[in-house]
C-alpha cells in the first residue's frame, strides 16, 4: 500500500481524494490551511497517517509544510491539489506576489523542490489552462492590470508544464497533470456538472494505482483518459524558462536529476 500526501485536503475533490485512498487501503497525509481548517478532517485523521497544517498562500508556511511531511518520511505520491479560483485582487501574500500565482504556480513548485522525492507526483490543473499563454512576461502581475480568470488560467497552465518538465528532468518520477473536470465544490459552485468522486478518481488513479496504463509520465488526463494540453505546455523551453523564473521568485532551485 502506498502513503500519499495531498494538498488541500479539508474539502471539495482533496478531501474526496483522501477518502478514496483510504478506503482502497492506503495511507494519506492531510494537508490544512490552519488548525481551524483541520477540524474538519477529524473524522479522517484518525484513519490517516499524519495531517499536515500550514498556509499556501505564504512562502514561509509552505517550506513548514514540507518539513512536516519530510519529517513523516518520504511519499509515494504527491497529489498537489491545493488552489483558488478567481482571486478579486493580486493579493499580495506576506512575500508580495500575486496570491493566485503563490497559493497554484509557487506553492507546487516549493513543495516540489523541497520534500524527498516521491514515486508519483500529480498536479491538477484545468481545461482553462488553454487560456493562459503567455505569462512569462508578468508572471507575477506586477505591470498589468488585475486579470482574475487570466491569473487562474495561467497558474493551470504552469501546472502542466511543471509535470511535463519534472517528467522529462526526473526521468525515475511519475509526473503526470490532471484536468478533473467542472466539479461541485465549493471552488466549482452547486450547479457544476461533475461529481467530486468522479473529479477526483484520476488523480487518485495515477497516485496509486498499479494499472500499467496508470505508469506512465508527462501525460496530461481528464476522466482517465489522455488529451493534449496547451502548446506551451508542452514546449521545452516555456518549461525551462518557466523553472527559471520560479526559481528567481522563490530563490530555490529544483534539484537535479
Amino acid at each position: 500500500m502506498a502513503i500519499v500526501f495531498i494538498t488541500g485536503s479539508t474539502d471539495g475533490l482533496g478531501r474526496a481524494a483522501a477518502q478514496s485512498l483510504l478506503e482502497q487501503g492506503h495511507q494519506v497525509v492531510l494537508h490544512a490551511r490552519s488548525a481551524e481548517r483541520a477540524t474538519a478532517i477529524s473524522e479522517l485523521e484518525s484513519h490517516s497517517a499524519r495531517v499536515v497544517i500550514g498556509d499556501l498562500k505564504s512562502a514561509a508556511q509552505t517550506r513548514h509544510v514540507a518539513d512536516q511531511v519530510n519529517a513523516i518520511g518520504r511519499m509515494d505520491a504527491v497529489i498537489h491539489n491545493a488552489g483558488v479560483y478567481t482571486e478579486r485582487s493580486r493579493g499580495p501574500t506576506p512575500e508580495g506576489h500575486a496570491t493566485t500565482l503563490a497559493i497554484n504556480t509557487l506553492a507546487p513548485y516549493l513543495l516540489t523542490a523541497l520534500m524527498k522525492r516521491p514515486d508519483r507526483l500529480v498536479y491538477l490543473s484545468s481545461g482553462l489552462h488553454r487560456g493562459g499563454e503567455g505569462s512569462l512576461s508578468d508572471l507575477d502581475w506586477t505591470r498589468r492590470t488585475w486579470d482574475p480568470a487570466k491569473a487562474y488560467a495561467e497558474s493551470k497552465l504552469h501546472m502542466v508544464a511543471l509535470a511535463f518538465a519534472l517528467a522529462r528532468r526526473w526521468p525515475q518520477v511519475l509526473s503526470n497533470a490532471v484536468d478533473p473536470g467542472w466539479a461541485r465544490t465549493k471552488m466549482g459552485g452547486a450547479g457544476a456538472p461533475v461529481g467530486v468522486a468522479t473529479g477526483q478518481r484520476t488523480q487518485t488513479w495515477l497516485a496509486a494505482s498499479d494499472d500499467p496504463a496508470a505508469l506512465v509520465s508527462g501525460r496530461y488526463w481528464h476522466d482517465l483518459r489522455q488529451q493534449e494540453p496547451a502548446h506551451e505546455a508542452v514546449d521545452p523551453d516555456f518549461q525551462e524558462r518557466l523553472l527559471d523564473r520560479l526559481g528567481e521568485l522563490t530563490g530555490v532551485m529544483l534539484p537535479p536529476a
